[in-house]
């Protein structure tokens, strides 16, 4: 994550494997085949240095968050600044968790070529790096939870998990696990335009936009970097705060956990046990009543059109999976007596 990019291409040879609740006739057997958590091998400890790019980036962010908030408390504020910071916010949101997990990182559904390219412009837009490397990061995590090549380990602490781990430089770079995205020259191109592609979505666009009603500056600002700052730090909460806080009734082999209040702040990103049981299913948010604006989302896009096969697990199965975790934590409760 963050304005710097690896550009590696060559990933190394996968391992089989069948992660836990993967989807019935899937589109793409490879995003299947990948390595389990628990065959990982212990890895020796490495001593890690900052990736001073990307730290830096991050506190300069941060500042213009600021004076954003101070700008439109002190300066001039503006309706129309307001609203348009929100509906890129939106946009930049459903990018990453419609478009760069969902779909490129799980491929939970298909896609059509013009809402492929609105996920690539407004993620290059959220600066989380290109999707091509947020999805083999991502694909890293699924296959290796909790372990030490686990690129947001949560054993390793909360800070870590949520920005730690942006800020230090990783071992080998490359973008592992992505065969199948290296097929599609959209993510191709993004991924090698990436930082041009971040400036002009995530900064020039917005600056422009905001011209139309004379504050350029103030666009910048909040629709910019305030609004950048607050959808990274929600997107890190999935990282870090659902593997601390909430309910496993799906698994516990690894440490995700459901929370619904981080649901809110994501997106419908915050029922992450089930999404780690099921990693391949296009909601989240399983039940009627969960907060889960993503998978109603990519529900609008596939009733136009623009998406097409998307992937449930069946109901029986997702019941089987509570039955055995409940079974599980009773039998685990009765031998600690």
């Amino acid at each position: 994550m963050c304005i710097r990019r690896d550009s590696g291409m060559t990933p190394p040879r996968l391992h089989e494997a069948s992660p836990l609740g993967a989807a019935p006739n899937a589109p793409s057997a490879h995003l299947m085949n990948l390595p389990s958590a628990a065959s990982a091998a212990p890895q020796p400890p490495v001593r890690l240095r900052f990736d001073w790019v990307n730290v830096s980036f991050l506190a300069f962010a941060h500042v213009c968050g600021v004076l954003a908030v101070l700008y439109l408390a002190l300066v001039h504020f503006s309706w129309w600044t307001l609203g348009f910071a929100l509906v890129w916010g939106v946009f930049c949101g459903l990018s990453i968790t419609g478009g760069y997990h969902r779909l490129f990182a799980h491929g939970a559904y298909r896609a059509s070529l013009p809402l492929r390219l609105f996920y690539l412009m407004f993620g290059a837009a959220s600066v989380q790096n290109s999707a091509l490397k947020w999805a083999s990061d991502h694909r890293a995590h699924h296959a290796h939870t909790d372990s030490d090549r686990d690129p947001y380990d949560i054993r390793r602490g909360f800070f870590w998990a949520h920005i730690g781990w942006v800020m230090h430089k990783v071992p080998g770079g490359g973008v592992p696990l992505v065969d199948d995205l290296k097929q599609d020259p959209a993510v191709l191109f993004q991924h090698r335009y990436y930082l041009p592609l971040a400036f002009l979505f995530g900064a020039l666009l917005p600056m422009a936009i905001g011209m139309c009603w004379g504050d350029p500056i103030g666009t910048l600002l909040v629709a910019g970097f305030l609004r950048l700052c607050v959808q990274w730090h929600a997107t890190f909460c999935i990282n870090s705060l659902t593997h601390m806080f909430g309910r496993q009734p799906y698994t516990t082999r690894v440490s995700a956990r459901d929370s619904a209040w981080v649901a809110l702040l994501t997106f419908g990103e915050g029922y992450h046990n089930f999404h780690h049981r099921f990693q391949a299913d296009y909601r989240n948010g399983v039940r009627w009543f969960h907060y889960d604006p993503t998978k109603w989302w990519i529900w609008l896009m596939a009733r136009t059109g623009l998406a097409r096969g998307l992937r449930r697990v069946p109901a029986d199965r997702i019941e089987q999976a509570r039955r055995e975790t409940t079974a599980a934590f009773a039998l685990t409760q009765d031998s600690s007596r």
